[in-house]
């Protein structure tokens, strides 16, 4: 399995961005492809998650109502539209997937099995 993500950049404060996770190999259409983000200094924390076979939701406290997750069967793709993007969202954003993921874990990094390689996304002031 391989994870592919791109749509970082540079953007100003109220911007949006869209990241893309392009999965290849057995990305499984079962589990939980999610996006995780790690800023300098700080731990790897839990952005968004989509359920591969309800298309069920979550999402961090911290970009509910700006960032919507959403997933693409056709092109075994997850998204993630960033709107109204804040200095505090600059970070590293990985795209993950899962096969044993569940309700209980899906906010834990430990528990995915595949990560893409990170794609840089900076907002300033």
């Amino acid at each position: 399995v391989q994870l592919q993500a791109s749509g970082g950049g540079l953007v100003q404060a109220g911007d949006s961005l869209r990241l893309s996770c392009a999965g290849s190999g057995r990305t499984a259409s079962s589990g939980f492809w999610a996006w995780f983000r790690q800023a300098p200094g700080k731990e790897r924390e839990f952005v968004a998650a989509v359920r591969w076979s309800s298309r069920h939701t979550y999402y961090a406290d911290s970009v509910k109502g700006r960032f919507t997750i959403s997933r693409d069967n056709a092109k075994s793709t997850v998204y993630l539209q960033m709107n109204s993007l804040k200095p505090e969202d600059t970070a590293i954003y990985y795209c993950t997937v899962g096969s044993r993921i569940i309700l209980s874990t899906y906010q834990i990094d430990r528990m995915y099995d595949y990560w893409g390689q990170g794609t840089q996304v900076t907002v300033s002031s």
